[in-house]
């Protein structure tokens, strides 16, 4: 294959793979469907595979648009970063700024230090991204990151926040209504809220507890952060809430202070390649300054 295929073949190809279907991803892109159609058909001659069959209920990709659908998919990352950072080089601090971090961390911590940014830095446009993937810096997804795990890659600008101490908490009412557990024995008496998958960083929390935890110790049963947040305050059960956000709320009561705590190692991180533009460097310093403020 020696011919060279145009950014533009894939673009409509992921597009129909996002949208599934000629018209939806036309749409989508502010094309025209054969446009589209002939994108695909370029990119299948080019090469040498068919990546759709086509039926009278519309497009089915084949186990080769599958394989494709991934790199493709980090092609368009890419692609956006680009325009992200040459959208950033003009004079002023102005741009689009990518910021991804933990679904509890975006809507319970950043909201205020967003609107700081807001004022100081009025020509920037952030994107924000709820994901805990480690993978959103090296594939571009992202421009900066919010992690509660040391990052280990080379090729990426990190700056420590500090430590975000997690501990056991309830609400006063659901105390009031069944007591309060006086060991980590007695939790087994209460209603505990917890995790649904036992993912990497969570195997890696559970090591350090002094008990052992399995999702059947949990009644309430979810992956997001902030559900488990709002379980909490309605005085559902006990569960692991970060001390910074129990703060905000008078009736959530510390359990076991002495038995359990846990701290999160919290980092801003950011490609190595973005030091150099003025609206991320910008906003990766406000988000250090309005971090190390909660943590404090």
């Amino acid at each position: 294959m020696n011919e060279n295929i145009g950014w533009e073949l894939y673009r409509s190809f992921l597009s129909v793979m996002q949208e599934g279907s000629l018209s939806a991803a036309a749409r989508a892109l502010g094309s025209t469907q054969p446009t589209i159609g002939r994108h695909i058909s370029e990119l299948e001659r080019v090469l040498k595979m068919t990546l759709f069959v086509r039926t009278q209920g519309g497009l089915t990709p084949t186990e080769a648009a599958n394989a494709l659908l991934a790199p493709a998919s980090e092609m368009a990352s890419i692609a956006e970063a680009i325009e992200r950072v040459a959208s950033s080089q003009f004079d002023g601090i102005q741009g689009t700024v990518r910021v991804t971090t933990s679904d509890v961390i975006a809507i319970e911590v950043l909201p205020s230090i967003f609107a700081d940014i807001a004022e100081r830095l009025p020509q920037v446009e952030i994107e924000l991204v709820l994901s805990d993937k480690v993978q959103n810096l090296l594939n571009r997804e992202a421009d900066i990151a919010i992690r509660l795990f040391r990052p280990t890659q080379t090729q990426l600008v990190a700056r420590r926040i500090g430590n975000i101490e997690v501990g056991f908490f309830a609400h006063q009412n659901y105390l009031n209504k069944h007591g309060v557990p006086m060991t980590l024995e007695d939790l087994e008496k209460h209603r505990l809220i917890g995790f649904d998958r036992l993912t990497d960083y969570i195997r890696a929390v559970v090591k350090t507890l002094p008990f052992s935890v399995e999702k059947d110790s949990f009644c309430f049963r979810t992956d997001s952060n902030v559900a488990q947040l709002a379980l909490i305050r309605a005085g559902v059960g006990i569960g692991i809430c970060q001390q910074g956000l129990a703060k905000q709320d008078d009736n959530l009561v510390r359990l076991l202070a002495d038995d359990f705590c846990f701290e999160m190692d919290t980092w801003v991180t950011m490609h190595e390649d973005l030091r150099k533009s003025p609206a991320c460097k910008a906003v990766f310093d406000q988000l250090v300054t309005g971090l190390l403020g909660y943590v404090d």
